[in-house]
């Protein structure tokens, strides 16, 4: 079943971009069919990586003998070129602790420009349950919510505090507390 809920900071992400202007999106998760309906109004490219399905690679390790950062290159597959305009993280990280939110930042610091914003949502209470959704965009103010087919393991999220010290390459410009002590955040990249 499909919910949606409203946003009061995704509006701020377009609020500056013309429809004729030429977009590079970065989403981490699934492409879902309103997300791509919902962009279909832009001259854009869509960069839909989906990160959740490997979270238990994302787990750092002390005997490691990959990188952190290596394997999120691996994972994203970036090219050399490409400058994204927004980024959607979604909850991504709740999933990820320090050390990985640090690598996936070092990864994907190339591909942002001093303009670059981001989405993001984050807890308010560390006690917060675990959403379990798949999300996407259904209208300029109206996030989607999906269940998720079951819970996804390594749910740990931050406070806002030590989120925004993991944040190298981007500041909260703005949170919204949202029901059930979740937030919504609206981030700037700062390079």
């Amino acid at each position: 079943m499909i919910s949606s809920q409203p946003s009061s900071l995704l509006p701020t992400l377009f609020e500056s971009i013309e429809e004729e202007e030429r977009l590079t999106v970065l989403h981490i998760g699934n492409a879902l069919p309103e997300t791509v309906e919902f962009f279909s109004r832009y001259r854009c490219k869509l960069h839909f990586i989906d990160l959740f399905d490997d979270l238990s690679r994302l787990v750092t390790t002390q005997d490691s003998t990959i990188s952190l950062h290596q394997v999120f290159i691996d994972l994203m597959h970036l090219p050399a070129d490409t400058r994204f305009d927004l980024c959607l993280f979604w909850d991504l990280f709740n999933f990820l602790d320090q050390d990985a939110v640090a690598a996936m930042l070092q990864t994907l610091r190339p591909h942002l420009h001093g303009n670059t914003l981001a989405h993001a949502f984050a807890v308010h209470n560390l006690k917060t349950i675990q959403s379990g959704n798949l999300f996407g965009i259904r209208a300029m103010d109206q996030v989607t919510l999906r269940p998720r087919p079951a819970p996804l393991e390594g749910y740990k999220p931050c406070t806002q505090g030590q989120l925004e010290k993991s944040l190298t390459c981007f500041r909260i410009k703005r949170s919204v507390l949202l029901p059930q002590s979740r937030l919504e955040l609206l981030l700037s990249a700062r390079l």
